[in-house]
């Protein structure tokens, strides 16, 4: 089982709603073999807790404009980490620091990516998603559009 066209569609316009907002480490994850609560997961990152919340803002909106409803969000008040979960897909926003922290890419390495769009960058123009440790497995830190591994300053 792959997720759903509308996960797929949903999971483009959060991702596109980030990269407009310049988050860093934009990457989607195919979980709906892992889980039965959700299709994917779209992850992103920002160095301060204002600039999370206005991502946070970018992909409401765009998502409310493409139809869907959040379910639930959790962590909005802290602006360091907050979750929107749509049903088909959760979005998590997170500060750079809590990313690298709780390393989601480490705990879904095994689930394929979701490709995104050329115009989809992360942030800075580049694709690369975060590596949090320097003992990564490469295949946690392939882009969303499959190119090869690129590490991080510390990795």
């Amino acid at each position: 089982m792959t997720a759903t066209d509308r996960a797929v569609e949903l999971v483009t316009v959060a991702a596109q709603a980030a990269s407009d907002k310049l988050a860093d480490h934009i990457i989607a994850f195919d979980v709906s073999e892992q889980l039965i609560i959700t299709d994917a997961f779209v992850l992103c990152s920002a160095p301060n807790d204002r600039q999370v919340k206005a991502i946070v803002d970018e992909i409401e909106d765009k998502l409310r404009d493409a139809g869907a409803k959040p379910v639930r969000r959790e962590g909005e008040r802290d602006g360091r980490w907050v979750l929107i979960d749509y049903g088909d897909i959760v979005v998590h926003v997170q500060h750079e620091e809590e990313r690298a922290f709780y390393a989601l890419e480490r705990i879904w390495r095994d689930c394929p990516t979701i490709a995104m769009p050329d115009t989809v960058s992360s942030g800075r123009g580049d694709m690369a998603v975060v590596d949090t440790s320097a003992a990564a497995d490469d295949s946690a830190t392939v882009n969303a559009t499959g190119a090869a591994p690129v590490r991080n300053a510390s990795g």
